[in-house]
């Protein structure tokens, strides 16, 4: 993406055009892979075309990019930040059970599973990871980085956070505490990537959370994976446990987004980029 901000009307063009492509999307796609997949792939795999659509489509108008240009271009640090992300992300969602785990609140019991678990596992690891690309492609792509360089990185990454809680209202079995705490993460994410102005690390801590949640037997999101042969049936009240909607839905996970935001701004180096706005490298 070019250096120079668009002005109002141009920014109002641009962000107004990827709405309205991506609300299209979310009709239309939905609707085509339902009846051929199960909800969770509908929605991952709707998801994951809607933004990739919207994307293209907009920067290729406006920009005469490509969706390398909008932070996913691969270079040399793209692997690190995407391997930190997922490290980071899994590690998070594993400190959220493994309290519980040892204090007895929480235990493993049976559960239908595939039979090809090994199989299952991968094509649901393969799912995950398109739906976290999905998202971060809708939700820190294209009309994202045009108000960050019109308006600023927190004046944007505030009130899509709060969208990105939203967009969850849907999910099955969900709570108040669960959209607040996907609010949170939104935030996480949309920071993670202001510090490196690419997608990377936000697509490894999305995934890395996601895939963890599901091995472990924990509803993510509402949705129950059953993947492993194994659930987790908690012994706390749902303030702790997240009830149906799972950990997301807890104090847990309010605590531990919160912290893994500081480690962030610890542990990743601002990149040079940021001073700009983002874009390929």
């Amino acid at each position: 993406m070019s250096e120079a901000a668009p002005n109002t009307v141009g920014v109002a063009l641009r962000v107004g055009l990827f709405v309205l492509i991506g609300l299209l999307g979310k009709l239309i796609f939905p609707a085509l892979l339902l009846p051929l997949s199960g909800l969770l792939l509908a929605a991952v795999f709707s998801t994951f075309a809607t933004a990739a659509v919207a994307n293209a489509v907009t920067v290729r108008i406006y920009e005469r990019g490509r969706l390398a240009d909008l932070g996913l271009g691969w270079a040399p640090l793209s692997g690190r930040e995407f391997l930190t992300g997922a490290l980071g992300g899994g590690c998070a969602a594993l400190t959220i059970l493994v309290g519980p785990l040892a204090l007895g609140l929480v235990k493993f019991e049976t559960a239908p599973k595939s039979e090809h678990p090994w199989a299952s596992l991968a094509f649901v690891g393969f799912a995950l990871l398109f739906g976290a690309i999905g998202e971060e492609m809708l939700f820190h792509g294209y009309a994202f980085q045009v108000l960050v360089r019109a308006v600023g990185g927190f004046a944007t990454v505030l009130p899509v956070s709060i969208l990105f809680g939203l967009a969850h209202l849907g999910n099955e079995n969900v709570n108040i505490l669960g959209i607040a705490n996907t609010m949170i993460w939104g935030f996480v994410l949309g920071y993670a990537y202001l510090r490196t102005g690419a997608l990377w690390l936000s697509i490894g801590l999305h995934f890395g959370w996601n895939f963890v949640l599901p091995l472990f037997g924990a509803n993510l999101s509402g949705f129950t994976m059953g993947v492993t042969g194994y659930a987790l049936v908690w012994r706390t009240g749902d303030l702790w446990s997240g009830g149906g909607y799972g950990p997301e839905g807890s104090l847990l996970t309010t605590g531990i987004v919160v912290a893994l935001f500081f480690v962030l701004r610890r542990v990743v180096s601002p990149s040079p980029l940021t001073e700009v706005g983002g874009g390929v490298r």
